[in-house]
């Protein structure tokens, strides 16, 4: 019995070639100090801080009030911030003009991302619900879980394709200094971990129509208030489809 040793070249399926890119891509993160840094620590700082400064945000529930901006801050870190950066530094690099010539493909590149980004944000909200609850966080009764994937979803969507936009516009020191400057003006300013209407009156009308604003007021009204955020929700719709038909249009390889 003779073996056939004939050559097959050929790539592998394509559920394959994604789900091999999702691990690399997580690999990459989990390496990356600066990135931990901005996606847990600090969330995790804001998360124990604000819970023991019911004086500062003028409530006798500081936890309660705080941990829906957490998450919604976790979000924002992840799928904007990071995800910016990582990409002006592999469009630098030319890895996303090399990666996008393979098999996998730009298709596939983008949805290895996204799906990475998924399983990265199900770990942080894991960490920071176990942290919430030892530190005595309880939902409300009336928590719309639907309602609150909706909101994870759509501002997942928002913010990765506002990232790809900025990381594909301009050279990665840019997108780098822009992505860490728009971290901390929304974090301060933006309506995520303090509520819009708190905001000087000049600003609280613009956030709230923000994607940052809509994502910490859905959130809050989710988890702190235990309504629908109907209003929050046609704003991130709106802000989802917006950013990434400009993505499309305006995303650069290289």
């Amino acid at each position: 019995m003779s073996l056939d040793l004939t050559p097959n070249p050929g790539a592998a399926p394509a559920r394959t070639r994604i789900a091999r890119h999702v691990v690399m891509e997580l690999r990459l993160l989990s390496r990356q100090g600066e990135q931990l840094l901005l996606t847990l620590i600090i969330p995790l700082m804001v998360l124990i801080g604000g819970s023991k400064a019911g004086n500062i945000l003028d409530t006798d529930t500081p936890l309660d009030l705080i941990f829906p901006g957490v998450l919604a801050l976790a979000v924002v870190s992840m799928s904007f911030t990071s995800l910016a950066i990582a990409t002006g530094f592999a469009r630098r690099y030319g890895v996303l003009k090399h990666l996008g010539a393979t098999p996998l493909s730009p298709q596939g590149l983008l949805w290895g991302k996204a799906l990475a980004i998924i399983a990265a944000e199900i770990v942080q909200f894991a960490v920071f619900v176990c942290t919430a609850l030892l530190l005595g966080w309880r939902s409300p009764p009336s928590t719309n879980w639907f309602a609150l994937a909706g909101l994870l979803f759509l501002g997942t969507i928002a913010f990765a394709a506002l990232a790809l936009l900025l990381a594909g516009a301009y050279r990665a020191e840019i997108t780098l200094a822009l992505a860490n400057l728009l971290f901390v003006l929304a974090l301060a300013f933006g309506g995520i971990v303090m509520p819009t209407d708190r905001l000087p009156a000049v600003m609280a009308p613009v956030m709230a129509y923000s994607p940052t604003g809509a994502l910490g007021d859905g959130m809050r009204a989710v988890l702190f208030e235990g309504a629908f955020p109907a209003v929050q929700l046609v704003v991130l719709s709106v802000w989802a489809v917006v950013a990434s038909l400009a993505c499309v249009r305006w995303f650069r390889w290289e």
